[in-house]
This record gives C-alpha cells, structure tokens and sequence, in this order.
C-alpha cells in the first residue's frame, strides 16, 4: 500500500451519499456539532499528515514514547520478523513524532514505536515525519493507524480506550481514534472495567481472542469471589506453563468449573442460631450460608474455648464424619 494511502481510515477517505448525510444529520444535534466537526477537520488534515512531508533522520535517543500507551506486549513474532526485516532492508516506512509538549530539543513517538525501538537496537537513526500536533489530533493518529495496520489486538484496544477515558477524553475522540461506534466502545470499556488488571496482564495481548470470548471472560468474573478465583488462577504455575494461546482458554475453563457444584446451595437459604452454656462463661453464634459457615464467640471464655475448638478439629471432624457414614447406613 502506497505510503499516502496508511491514514486512509483516519480520512474516512470516500464516503457514500448516504453515509454523508447521516453524518450531517448527526452533526446537527445540539452539542455534538462542534465536537463533530473538529474530529472531521482532524481526519481531512490527517488525510495530508505524511503526503509530501520532508523525512529527517533523528538519533533515537531523543525520542520519547507516546504519553499514551498502547499495547500490552511487544516480545513477540512479529516484532522479531519486523526487526529481522528492517535489518536485511532498512526502515522503509517513516514514523511520526511530534515535538515534546514540554522538553525542548525532544520529540514525542505518535506512532511506529516498533519500527522506533528497532532503530534502537540495531543501533541504526531512525527515519520520521516531524508533525506539530495537539494531544487530540495525536490520539486520533495514533489510534488510527495501529487499527489501520490491525496491529492491536482486541483487549489492547479496549485498555487503549480505558486510558483515553480515565485522561478526560471525550467520548467522540476515542470512537474516531479507534474506529468504533456507541455500542463497540461500550463493551470495550465493559470489558476493560470488570476484568481484575492483574488477569488481563496475565493472559497478554491475546490476539487470537476476539470480543465475545472476552464478553465470556467478563461474565464469569462479575461474581467477587470468581474474580478472586481468576487472580489466584493466573499466578498458578499450571497457567504459567501454559502458551500464550493456551492461557485465556485454561482460565476460562477453570472459572467455568467452579460454577458447576451441584452441591451449591440455593439464594436466600441462610441458617442463623445462637448458643450458650447454662453458666453463660461464653456465648456462640454462627451463620450458615451453604458456601460458608461462621462460628463467633464471645464473653469470658471465648478465646480459651476457640482455642479448644481449632486444636480439636481432627477429632472433631472425625467425629462428624463417623456419625454422618452411621445416618446415612442406617444404624
């Protein structure tokens, strides 16, 4: 694809009469407007941003990364053929960096981090089209040309839009960084929202797994202590010894297991008494809710009587168990 061509998405390039006015009608509602057609003044001078731009080459070492980030990881395949690729043939396509909003004499990545810490390693300048730009029209950039590329899986971009709305992104920025409508971004924040960070880092980039098998992933993990679950899952060594590919679907599975005891007992069945010796040296209450049960005891005796208790549990259980094998024979 010829280089004038890579922001064509950000462009919205040719668009049908109809898709024309539909986005008249929308551009016309109330406040909307103005947004509207800032994002549409964006994508029209993103159209030019590398048309007939000059390529410098810069040292790498005054490059700084994006001030958001994108992906989860880098490390794999296709970096190493990128990097193997620029090595036998050179950097063939620029990236492009803007001026730093706040250090003189450095320059901030918009996008082409790849091809950047390529350069770094090979030890080689790196070839760029310096832009000024403002924080909006860099997000729009951005995003934009790593959809274009389909360089980001689906959970990157769903943290991608996470991090653009936690900033104070508008919600309009972040549907046109990423090419996306209403419905599409409010699964991706969904997604990104519910599922425990910790699990997310665990299982990586994921670029094999699409939206609704993270939708199942988020399913399982609405329930607290499914989400607990996840978090001890992904730190187990069995996940760990699991590829890349594999991970997603053994926790999947696992949290699916949990969910299929027969014995569980059914909502709003909780058991609640209390107890007490004739001589009141201690009092006991306990609440039973199936999953669980909780002994508390209070007054005079209670530490000395819990410490009976936890250090006579082998025989207590026993106890209970002898007893339960009698009931259930019949004697």
């Amino acid at each position: 694809m010829a280089r004038k061509n890579l922001l064509t998405s950000i462009t919205g390039a040719e668009t049908s009469k109809a898709d024309a006015v539909a986005r008249h009608d929308y551009a016309l509602r109330g406040a909307s407007r103005s947004m509207m057609l800032s994002i549409d003044e964006m994508a029209e001078n993103a159209k030019k941003m590398l048309a007939g731009e000059s390529i410098v080459e810069l040292d790498v070492a005054v490059l700084d990364q994006s001030f958001i980030a994108d992906r989860i990881e880098d490390d794999d395949e296709d970096y190493v053929h990128l990097r193997e690729a620029i090595r036998e043939h050179g950097q063939s396509t620029p990236i492009l960096v803007r001026p730093h909003p706040q250090i003189k004499g450095r320059y901030m990545i918009v996008f082409g981090h790849r091809r950047a810490r390529v350069a770094r390693e090979l030890g080689f300048p790196v070839r760029a089209v310096v832009k000024n730009l403002e924080d909006i029209a860099h997000i729009v950039a951005q995003g934009q040309e790593n959809t274009a590329r389909a360089n980001l899986s689906f959970i990157e971009k769903a943290l991608f839009a996470k991090k653009l709305l936690d900033m104070g992104q508008r919600k309009e920025t972040i549907k046109s960084a990423l090419t996306i409508d209403d419905t599409l971004m409010s699964r991706m924040l969904s997604i990104a929202e519910t599922v425990p960070p910790p699990v997310i880092e665990a299982i990586g980039a994921a670029r094999t797994v699409g939206r609704d098998r993270w939708e199942e992933l988020k399913k399982q993990v609405k329930q607290p202590q499914k989400a607990e679950a996840a978090i001890s899952i992904v730190k187990s060594e069995e996940f760990r010894s699991k590829d890349a590919i594999d991970r997603f679907n053994y926790l999947l599975a696992q949290l699916k297991a949990l969910g299929r005891n027969p014995r569980k007992p059914a909502r709003g069945r909780i058991e609640a008494a209390s107890w007490a010796p004739e001589d009141k040296t201690v009092a006991a209450s306990y609440r039973n809710t199936g999953d669980s049960f909780n002994l508390s005891l209070k007054s005079k005796n209670a530490g000395e009587f819990g410490r009976y208790i936890s250090s006579n549990l082998d025989t207590l259980y026993r106890a209970f168990r002898e007893t339960k094998i009698n009931s259930e024979s019949g004697d």
